[in-house]
């Protein structure tokens, strides 16, 4: 995915994880992709940003706090937050708020 996500009308949720990385990919691009496309297909979840430049924000979308929680329970997820811990992350912080109002612009030619 790429892109800003349209989401639905709020309230909705948002789980925003920063972090910075260890040096070297070891393993890290396949897993996020994999990631993306296995939350793509969790019931709830809206869409995903993702940036990075030093420090690495991804902001992931969701109808619920119980389809946050089912997400985190995942077995892959959980594979790959282990793996976060041992090899890819100096740290990192996840966030989970609720979205009560979101507005924007798109520029039409």
């Amino acid at each position: 995915m790429s892109g800003i996500v349209n989401t639905p009308e709020p309230p909705y949720y948002a789980v925003i994880f920063t972090s910075e990385r260890t040096d070297g990919d070891n393993g890290y691009a396949e897993m996020a992709d994999e990631m993306e496309k296995l939350a793509s297909v969790q019931p709830g979840f809206l869409g995903v940003e993702s940036a990075r430049e030093g420090v690495g924000i991804t902001v992931s979308y969701w109808e619920s706090l119980e389809a946050i929680q089912k997400w985190k329970q995942n077995e892959r997820h959980l594979l790959a937050q282990r793996k976060g811990i041992s090899d890819w992350y100096l740290t990192y912080k996840t966030r989970i708020c609720k979205v009560e109002r979101d507005y924007g612009f798109e520029k039409t030619e």
